[in-house]
């Protein structure tokens, strides 16, 4: 099996490169409107954002920072194929500006800008993270009512265009089983509070790129390719930043397009391909590890085909998990090339053997 991983240094509100309704599943994390770090990228793409900012206007600057985001929406429901998926990960913003405090509530104003394009929406995941903050709270400190909550979660919005996905060929059933999770996995993602991931450092320390980023973990971007796609499917970041979603995919066995409007990131996405090719194995065969762990405890009805080990539904009995074996760049594609589990490391884990988690 191969797949391809095509990466392109330009702003996504143009994705000609990419034919219309190809993409099957969307994993995204745009910059946060009136989240400060994102003034200067935000007032390059329309400059009468500074002037807002600058006067005092908190709400016009916000509404036209998401007109800037709604350009890429437009082009991402260009490029969707009918039942395709759309995860944007997006957090509100709180800021003072001027002498007003408020919270400008990003993701409703996304899930209204899909709505106007008439997906469907699915309901969300709150990615709930810890603060690391001593206080849990700002404003006016024990004296009420000038207080306020602090914000410690982000949103993964889900969207989709023109109602389920439909599988018509054999093949395409074929592949659609092949995809399958287990049946932990199932209970464990599906829910609408994800408390397990932990952030990532925003720090950048490449030269030459800016001084933070908005990446999410690794573990976010597989979770959602392996919920939302099969086995060979496009995926787009329109976002791409550090490249998660690049390599999530490929880890997972999908196709990639990603932009990014910085092409200082090139180097850095080029060094986590590299670095996938080391962990990958790793990642999967945690996966089997965890599921053995899991049904040592929970006896399984059914037998997977294609390893032998017990599973709990017959959904599950022909997931079939793929190791990259190499890859190789072409300016700014990357084709990877996978092989299939051998039986003996199958039966190594059986026995006790480990496999460690691995965070990218």
């Amino acid at each position: 099996m191969k797949t391809i991983h095509k990466v392109y240094f330009k702003n996504a509100a143009n994705m000609k490169e990419v034919p219309d309704e190809t993409i099957n599943l969307v994993v995204t994390s745009p910059p946060y409107p009136m989240i400060e770090m994102w003034d200067e990228l935000f007032s390059k793409l329309n400059p009468k954002i500074s002037d807002m900012i600058n006067e005092c206007q908190g709400s016009k600057a916000y509404q036209l920072m998401h007109k800037e985001l709604d350009k890429v929406w437009s082009e991402v429901d260009r490029v969707m194929a009918p039942g395709g998926i759309v995860c944007i990960n997006i957090g509100d913003a709180t800021r003072k500006i001027g002498d007003e405090f408020r919270l400008y509530p990003n993701h409703s104003q996304v899930i209204s800008f899909f709505e106007s394009l008439d997906y469907q929406v699915l309901p969300f995941i709150i990615w709930r993270k810890q603060s690391n903050k001593p206080t849990k709270f700002m404003g006016s400190g024990m004296l009420p009512p000038n207080a306020y909550v602090t914000h410690e979660h982000e949103y993964i919005l889900i969207f989709r265009k023109y109602g389920p996905r439909q599988f018509k060929t054999e093949k395409e059933k074929e592949r659609r089983r092949e995809s399958a999770y287990f049946w932990e996995e199932r209970n464990q993602w599906f829910s609408d509070v994800w408390t397990d991931l932990a952030g990532v450092s925003q720090k950048l320390n490449h030269k030459g790129l800016r001084e933070r980023a908005a990446a999410y973990p690794f573990e976010l971007a597989y979770r959602l390719i392996n919920m939302y796609s099969v086995l060979g499917d496009w995926v787009l970041d329109p976002f791409l930043g550090t490249g998660t979603t690049t390599v999530a995919a490929a880890c997972a066995g999908r196709n990639s397009i990603g932009y990014e409007i910085d092409q200082n990131f090139k180097r850095l996405i080029e060094s986590r391909m590299r670095e996938i090719m080391e962990f990958a194995e790793e990642i999967v065969m945690n996966r089997i590890k965890k599921h053995l762990d899991f049904i040592r405890e929970k006896r399984g009805k059914y037998s997977s085909e294609n390893y032998g080990f017990p599973v709990v539904t017959g959904q599950e009995r022909n997931i079939r998990l793929y190791l990259m074996k190499n890859y190789k760049k072409m300016d700014n594609i990357f084709e990877v090339y996978y092989k299939e589990i051998d039986d003996p490391v199958i039966e190594d884990l059986k026995i006790g053997g480990q496999a460690k988690l691995i965070e990218i």
